[in-house]
């Protein structure tokens, strides 16, 4: 059975391709969301103008592995304490988000994002926004898999 995940963690490059290579996941598509501007593209979300954030939208089998399992990679791949920020990418479009699709997404991260911050992990509060999935809108076509295709780009990864 697979289900569907989104999430915001800066350049979505590098969030591709940190998901991708995780068991159960079974498709990655980068794109835009969390804003209020219908279809946008690139240079628009980067004008900051949009509310977008860079997503990745995983669909993953259940089986193989959870929503937590899931959210473990999440809190891996960036630093979830700085807002509208990852490394030299600055910008609400970089913002750390867990977008869910349903209460029990919803409840996990949560209690995720809870448990990290009473960890003592991290010296400074995790601004992680979870809120409702909206609409994706799917990123121009050069830029999914991009880091796979190219080897390299700008992203901080």
């Amino acid at each position: 059975m697979s289900s569907k995940a989104m999430f915001a963690a800066g350049c979505f490059w590098g969030v591709e391709q940190f998901f991708a290579g995780q068991p159960g996941v079974l498709e990655t598509s980068v794109g835009y969301s969390g804003g209020h501007t219908i279809n946008p593209d690139y240079r628009q979300v980067c004008s900051g103008e949009t509310g977008h954030a860079e997503v990745v939208l995983l669909v993953f089998d259940q089986h193989k592995t959870g929503f937590d399992d899931l959210l473990g990679v999440f809190w891996q791949c960036h630093d979830p304490t700085t807002l509208n920020r990852q490394g030299p990418d600055i910008g609400s479009q970089y913002r750390s988000a867990i977008y869910y699709f349903n209460e029990e997404q919803k409840s996990l991260a949560q209690a995720s994002k809870d448990a990290l911050n009473a960890s003592g992990r991290f010296p400074d509060l995790v601004v992680t926004e979870i809120t409702t999935a909206g609409d994706f809108y799917l990123a121009e076509d050069y830029h999914q898999k991009y880091l796979m295709k190219n080897g390299r780009g700008s992203c901080y990864r």
